[in-house]
């Protein structure tokens, strides 16, 4: 295409602007002459139409006849088609229609002006009627006496009558587009030549071409050399001369005369196609691109930019190196501090730079550290005694000291220097540094014979505490640390020292938590005959929780089984467990049902709530559970109730496994429901397991999938409560404990019934003797004759104090047990007290004899009324 800007392009839209005109000019005048042409012919058509109709014989008499619209429609239509109008319309005098072409309109009121016809005068008009643009003729119809008695119109619509215009048009159009052909035609022929010397571009824009072609050559920074296909160099800019060397006559000369390195001579003499080939030329690596001239139909030749990538390259090296260095610190804010163990983020710091940064990293830490506690300052300049606890490397046959080795970095060192002062130290040359060989000097030299050859040795420091010292080492081929890596290695000693440090923290209240935790669980069983019992305690591994156990012997060689679980972890739970296991001790002594004691501690864990939110400042129970059991071995029946904890489960003597369903209540602290109690017959030898959610529930596992477990495990006959233990937490505990495990195994006994002796006796107070004298009697027959005085003292206090006070039978038991129990039920709930007599009252010694004869004593309540008991100790 002719572009506008060139001289051919100009003169090309010249043309065709003055033939664009002519032919618009022409059209026009067309248009203009064929308008005024129709309108002639229209006029002249109707005046002749209406003109004719209203002077035919008998239209006066038609329109003074009685339906003049009857005999005038057919006429007027007949007439229209034959004189080629579109419409005759007759009308009375006031213009009321009598005929039309369309028959609905007729009886209606004629369109146009017939003021000047109801005078006698042909009116002649234009009008938008009912058929659209018309040009109609109103002529009066007159009777003999000269009386307008009528009116007749004629029209007809413009666009129906043609004009000459219509045929002279195309021929006016075609003559155009040929003198438009002819032009383009012309232009082309003689432009051809002007566009291909000039690339269609004016005298002006060629000069300011020319001169930017120039001035860019000159100024650019990539240098350009131009060679013909002589092999001659065609030009070269000021750039080009520089990289190259090349004189100032360079233009013209033969490029095998320049004395260029080889490989850039051959290059620019070949013309072949080179994209950023990089060729040395001196000290510099310069980017050829090179491309022929010819391969448009250009001259032969060649065109070959230069550009100079060596300090580019440094840079891109440097860029690289920082990428990689970025890309480290990332993977070492993910890799190091994944979990609260001192020991294993020092490992993951160890693993993250080496090989990457350095051929083997070192992490050595005071001992204090791994236990949790800060590290004692060092003395003067001395570095403290520290354990190498992690080491990563290329090899395994280096001669540094081993993780888990103790050892103590010498003054001079760079490692003690450096851990004094708190601040990094590089080693570039290890052979130069007389201080470093000071800590060992065979061990030093081996290290130089091994090949280690630089050194970095970063303090870990973190909120004040310095805990110990990460060395970065390189050797054999590698390269040797520079004042970049030396901060690369702060930064990466910086990120695991906090991640350390919060392991230590971890650490140091884990500690204190399973400490807290210990001192608060039982430190061993009592002694009892009624259960054979083992327990297993496993404190969580990321934080200590609050579950419990107990066992509690209760009088009568009753025993209790306490199961229980705060949640939440930490100081918190660990404090509150042992609130609520005090609790939990202090209402078993009062020896109530176990509804009654959950309701008490329900009580207790609302209150705890309560004083919590008044301070303000201490962390309120977040929830509890607890399963309370009472064991009788006499009767070898079990009542339990539990606080939403879970199910026990029952072994039996064979191997079968039931959880039984107790009545669920309601956690502790939520309040407002009762507990119910539930009892269990179990065998001699059956066992009863308990244990808290920690042990049945994990991530990977939910409830249903734990209880089918334990109920498998615990499905075999024969084992001990102990061996059970140890099989229920090989199959049951998880890889990753998350939560505290509390199992509690017991395995009942039944009292034989040789070592209990009952009575009952009427509420007469003549059978004490009787009741002392069966006691010394069973006594006897116990081989306990030494307890005989004693017992009977106590039973006759008993006795007497229940006829007294009560009514109905009272019943005695007598019970050989680890202790010789002596009870005495009555059917009154009214409980005695122990108090001071004086000296003038008749009673009111019996309980302080009782009291100071037997070991303990106390009473306990049942649904038929109470038990005073007392207990005595057996050689």
């Amino acid at each position: 295409m002719v572009r506008s800007r060139s001289v051919a392009g100009q003169m090309f839209l010249l043309q065709l602007l003055i033939i664009l005109l002519l032919v618009v000019a022409a059209v026009v005048t067309l248009v203009l002459q064929a308008r005024s042409d129709r309108f002639q012919a229209a006029r002249d058509r109707s005046l002749a139409a209406a003109q004719a109709f209203a002077h035919s014989p008998g239209l006066v008499e038609t329109l003074q006849g009685p339906d003049p619209s009857k005999v005038l429609q057919p006429l007027t239509e007949a007439a229209r088609k034959e004189a080629g109008v579109d419409f005759i319309v007759v009308t009375d005098r006031d213009g009321v229609r009598y005929t039309h072409p369309r028959p609905e309109l007729i009886g209606k009121q004629f369109i146009g002006t017939i003021g000047p016809s109801q005078a006698g005068h042909v009116t002649i008009e234009s009008v938008n009627g009912p058929l659209g643009e018309e040009v109609q003729a109103v002529v009066p119809v007159q009777d003999d006496h000269g009386n307008v008695v009528g009116l007749v119109s004629s029209g007809v619509k413009v666009t129906s009558v043609s004009s000459a215009v219509d045929r002279q048009l195309p021929l006016v159009l075609a003559a155009g587009g040929a003198a438009l052909a002819l032009a383009t035609g012309g232009a082309a022929l003689v432009s051809r030549r002007l566009q291909r010397q000039t690339h269609g571009l004016g005298p002006a824009e060629m000069t300011r071409m020319y001169e930017h072609h120039d001035a860019v050559l000159h100024a650019v920074r990539e240098g350009v050399v131009i060679v013909g296909g002589d092999g001659r160099v065609m030009l070269a800019n000021d750039e080009a001369r520089r990289l190259l060397g090349l004189p100032q006559d360079v233009e013209g000369r033969a490029v095998a005369e320049l004395d260029l390195e080889p490989r850039m001579a051959e290059l620019l003499e070949s013309r072949r196609v080179a994209n950023d080939e990089v060729l040395p030329v001196g000290d510099r690596l310069l980017a050829v691109n090179n491309r022929p001239t010819d391969s448009r139909g250009g001259p032969p030749g060649s065109v070959a930019t230069l550009r100079d990538s060596t300090e580019l390259r440094a840079l891109a090296g440097k860029a690289e190196a920082a990428r990689e260095r970025l890309k480290l610190l990332y993977d070492a804010s993910v890799a190091v501090g994944t979990t609260l163990d001192v020991q294993r983020t020092a490992e993951e710091l160890t693993q993250v730079a080496a090989p990457r940064f350095a051929d083997y990293t070192t992490v050595d830490l005071a001992e204090p550290v791994l236990r949790g506690d800060e590290p004692r300052s060092g003395v003067g300049s001395d570095a403290p005694e520290l354990r190498r606890v992690a080491l990563s490397g290329i090899r395994d046959d280096h001669p540094l000291y081993r993780a888990g080795e103790m050892h103590r970095f010498a003054a001079p060192t760079p490692q003690a220097t450096g851990f004094v002062s708190g601040h990094a130290i590089l080693v570039a040359d290890l052979s130069d540094s007389s201080g470093w060989r000071t800590q060992d000097v065979e061990r030093t030299q081996a290290i130089l014979d091994y090949g280690f050859h630089s050194l970095i040795t970063v303090p870990l420091k973190a909120r004040g505490v310095l805990m110990g010292i990460a060395n970065f080492w390189r050797a054999g081929d590698s390269p040797t640390f520079e004042e970049d890596d030396l901060s690369l290695a702060e930064e990466l000693a910086a990120r695991a020292a906090v991640c350390i440090d919060n392991a230590r923290r971890f650490t140091r209240e884990h500690a204190m938590a399973v400490t807290l935790q210990h001192s608060l669980l039982p430190r061993g069983l009592p002694e009892q005959n009624a259960l054979d019992v083992a327990y297993r305690y496993l404190p969580a591994q990321a934080g200590v929780g609050g579950d419990w156990f107990d066992v509690i012997p209760l009088p009568g060689a009753r025993v209790a089984l306490v199961v229980g679980d705060v949640v939440g972890h930490g100081l918190h739970a660990a404090a509150t467990m042992g609130r609520l296991r005090t609790a939990v001790q202090n209402f078993s002594a009062l020896d109530l049902p176990p509804d009654e004691l959950l309701g008490h501690l329900d009580e207790l864990v609302g209150r705890i709530d309560l004083e919590s939110a008044g301070m303000g400042g201490e962390d309120a129970i977040a929830g509890a559970t607890c399963l309370y059991a009472i064991y009788d071995p006499a009767t070898g029946v079990c009542a339990m109730a539990r606080a939403g904890h879970p199910l026990p489960a029952v072994v039996h003597p064979e191997g079968t496994v039931e959880f039984p369903e107790l009545p669920a209540g309601p956690p502790l602290g939520l309040g407002g429901l009762p507990f119910e109690a539930g009892e269990l017959e179990l065998r001699e030898g059956s066992s009863l397991v308990l244990y808290t959610d920690g042990l049945i529930e994990d991530r990977k596992r939910d409830i249903d999938a734990g209880l089918a477990i334990l109920s498998s495990t615990l499905s075999h006959a024969g084992r001990t409560p102990d061996e059970v233990c140890e099989e229920v937490l090989k199959a049951l505990l998880p890889a990753r404990q998350r939560d505290d495990i509390a199992l509690l195994v017991a395995r009942t006994r039944i009292l034989e019934p040789d070592r209990t002796a009952e009575w009952e006796l009427p509420s007469d107070p003549a059978v004490v003797a009787r009741a002392r004298a069966d006691v010394t009697r069973q006594l006897t027959e116990w081989g306990l004759d030494e307890a005989a005085f004693t017992t009977e003292l106590i039973l006759s206090e008993l006795v007497t104090n229940a006829i007294r006070h009560a009514s109905g039978p009272v019943r005695v038991r007598i019970v050989r047990d680890r202790v010789l129990i002596c009870e005495v039920a009555d059917g009154s709930s009214t409980s005695p007290h122990l108090r001071y007599a004086a000296a003038e009252d008749e009673g009111g010694r019996g309980l302080f004899l009782v009291a100071q004869l037997a070991e303990r004593w106390g009473t306990r309540y049942t649904p038929e009324g109470k038990v005073i008991w007392a207990e005595q100790p057996l050689a």
